[in-house]
C-alpha cells in the first residue's frame, strides 16, 4: 500500500510537492507512482535555470518497464537538480519522499498553488488503482 507523508502536496498526475519557503518547492514523483513504474534506470532532468509552464513536460524517468515523463507542476525557474540520481536512479525507487526527488522549482503563479491536492485526498485518489 503505497504513503504519502501529510506535509506534501501532490498533482493528479504523481508529482509531489514540498514548501522550502520563498516561493521554491522540491518536487518529486509519488511512492505509488515509483511503485507502477518499476526499477528506475535513468533519469533525464531538466537543466537549472530552465523555465517552465505548469503542466509541461521537464523531464523523464525511465524503468525497467516504462518511461514516463514528469509534468512540471507550476509555472517557475528550474532552481536546483538532484545530480545525484545520474548514478543512482534507483534512489527513487527506495526513497521517493527523500533522496529520491528530482528538481528544486521557484514559482512565479501562486494560483498554481491551488490545483495540488493534500495527502489524504491523494491517497483517495489512487485507491483504485491498488
Amino acid at each position: 500500500m503505497s504513503y504519502a507523508p501529510s506535509e506534501l502536496k501532490f498533482t493528479h498526475t504523481h508529482e509531489w510537492l514540498r514548501d522550502e519557503g520563498d516561493g521554491i518547492y522540491t518536487v518529486g514523483i509519488s511512492d505509488h507512482a515509483q511503485a507502477l513504474l518499476g526499477d528506475m534506470v535513468f533519469i533525464d532532468l531538466p537543466d537549472s535555470g530552465t523555465a517552465v509552464d505548469a503542466g509541461d513536460e521537464c523531464a523523464v524517468i525511465e524503468s525497467v518497464k516504462a518511461a514516463s515523463d514528469i509534468y512540471a507542476p507550476c509555472t517557475g525557474t528550474i532552481i536546483s537538480i538532484n545530480d545525484d540520481l545520474d548514478a543512482t536512479p534507483e534512489r527513487v525507487n527506495s526513497d521517493p519522499y527523500g533522496d529520491g526527488w528530482l528538481f528544486q522549482i521557484r514559482i512565479d503563479v501562486d494560483e498554481d498553488l491551488d490545483e495540488f491536492i493534500d495527502a489524504e485526498d491523494y491517497l483517495a485518489s489512487i485507491a483504485d488503482d491498488e
